[in-house]
């Protein structure tokens, strides 16, 4: 394989050799596209940064939601967004199992209580919608509940965006055949392995019941005031990057302030 002399430059770097040495066999195609996707991700996490910095500056509040089916790389878009940017004006918010006090209380009750304060990013890794899709696919909830839920979730997003909270909803998306590939990967690796629910253990048998919600959540929610996102996520690095631009554009941060 011949190398041009400036990807030569690139495998010639920390990143690169790091990128080349990391896995066998040795794929130098792989390593340079690791090398371009570092670059882009870095130049990424300062525009991140800069759209933290206004919005501290501005007592501006955002939320970021995150759904997809489960190993479809929230979690590592998440890591990418935050690694960055100032941990004391961000929070990342995975609400486990409602309690019994909260299973009495207005659904979005919970969501609520972990909103933005001024100056503050919120990232969801799952959030309210886990109503349209996984609950009612797991019998968590009832037939009643769901309806209920799908009747209230678009008022709900309309007071949220009235009150001047930014709202960025995003699904991350993948193929059948790669969700099994990454939970065969997930049970391989001891390092990787409590990432395996039981939920997840039965992801693929439901994988139909799991499209039929998602396709009605679609339907209901991708509204013209607070649409969907959906980032292919095949690829990991690329989502990665289509996600954090994807949100540099629904913000109107101030892109020529100084950090």
């Amino acid at each position: 394989m011949e190398i041009s002399a400036k990807n030569l430059k690139k495998l010639n770097s920390k990143k690169g050799l790091l990128a080349l040495l990391s896995k066998q066999p040795l794929n130098i195609e792989r390593a340079i596209r690791y090398v371009d996707y570092q670059r882009k991700l870095e130049k990424l996490q300062v525009e991140l940064i800069r759209l933290q910095t206004w919005a501290i500056n501005n007592d501006e509040r955002i939320i970021v939601v995150f759904q997809g089916r489960d190993a479809a790389g929230k979690g590592g878009a998440i890591r990418r967004l935050t690694e960055r940017i100032n941990p004391r004006h961000m929070r990342i918010v995975a609400l486990p199992k409602p309690t019994k006090d909260e299973q009495s209380q207005w659904y979005f009750q919970r969501y609520v209580e972990q909103f933005p304060k001024a100056g503050e990013i919120v990232f969801f890794d799952r959030s309210w919608y886990n109503r349209a899709v996984v609950e009612p696919v797991n019998d968590f909830c009832t037939e009643k509940e769901y309806q209920i839920f799908m009747n209230q979730v678009n008022d709900f997003e309309r007071m949220i965006l009235e009150s001047g909270i930014h709202l960025v909803k995003i699904y991350m998306s993948i193929s059948k055949k790669e969700q099994a590939k990454r939970f065969a990967d997930i049970k391989s690796d001891p390092l990787k392995q409590w990432k395996m629910t039981k939920l997840d253990e039965k992801a693929q048998d439901l994988w139909d019941d799991y499209t039929e919600y998602k396709k009605a959540m679609f339907a209901k929610t991708n509204t013209e005031i607070s649409p969907w996102k959906i980032i292919r996520a095949n690829r990991k690095t690329e989502a990665r990057i289509n996600v954090i631009n994807h949100i540099l554009d629904s913000i109107p941060y101030d892109k020529d302030l100084k950090i």
